[in-house]
């Protein structure tokens, strides 16, 4: 049986295999529904198929990948009514995140002291990185900046399981769009750039306003997509 240190050092190359994988997902560098088995993935890498395994069981519950028992792991194909239902599902949260902004501002989980406009500081600099990357076209920069822009947002509104659900979907909506916005041969221009804005509503604590500027940017999301695919 591995001491303790083995199992950190499988359980770290699990997460980073799999942090690999959906970051080749989201560059569309693996296309939906393109299969491939532990084998290959563990051969590519280097690795022993344990941690390749278990990292592919992890994207599986993500709903990144299917298993195939014959032919071993697929890329999901998403649907555009998926598309709809994931921004549906979007707004939900973050409509609760803006309604604990406005009535209940004890909720937001900031440090002693710290106000809120000092906390979304951090959030501010990831929105400008995605929103310098939105303006360029530049979607795989985007993708990372606005990852990590929306976690560390769903964090302050103190609720661990709607950050997780949120990252969860916004991970699944990328992987559903990157597809076809991949299609496009010049991006600038037809990306959500709002992140500042958004920033600058929740600072003001103007909950109608950030709600507005979400609503707008799901619209011109499903637009954008729904005219890509032509549904």
């Amino acid at each position: 049986m591995p001491g303790p240190s083995g199992a950190v050092t499988r359980s770290t190359l699990r997460r980073q295999i799999a942090d690999a994988l959906r970051d080749e997902v989201l560059a569309g560098r693996l296309r939906p529904g393109q299969e491939f088995t532990v084998k290959e993935i563990a051969e590519q890498y280097g690795v022993s198929a344990t941690p390749v395994r278990e990292a592919l069981v992890d994207l599986s519950a993500q709903g990144l990948l299917d298993t195939d028992h014959h032919r071993g792991f697929r890329v999901h194909e998403y649907s555009v009514a998926d598309f709809r239902g994931m921004v549906e599902a979007r707004a939900l949260v973050t409509d609760g995140m803006f309604v604990a902004l406005a009535e209940d501002h004890q909720a937001l989980r900031l440090p002693d002291g710290q106000r809120l406009v000092a906390a979304l500081s951090g959030v501010r600099r990831r929105g400008e990185e995605a929103q310098r990357a939105a303006v360029a076209g530049d979607l795989t920069v985007l993708i990372g900046y606005d990852l990590r822009y929306w976690r560390e947002l769903a964090v302050l509104f103190g609720n661990p399981y709607l950050s997780d659900f949120l990252h969860r979907l916004r991970v699944q909506s990328w992987v559903c769009t990157v597809q076809h916005l991949r299609r496009l041969s010049d991006l600038r221009g037809a990306l959500w750039s709002g992140h500042t804005e958004l920033v600058d509503a929740l600072a003001r604590r103007d909950a109608p306003g950030a709600r507005a500027l979400v609503d707008a940017y799901n619209a011109h999301s499903l637009a954008l997509i729904e005219r890509l695919t032509g549904e």
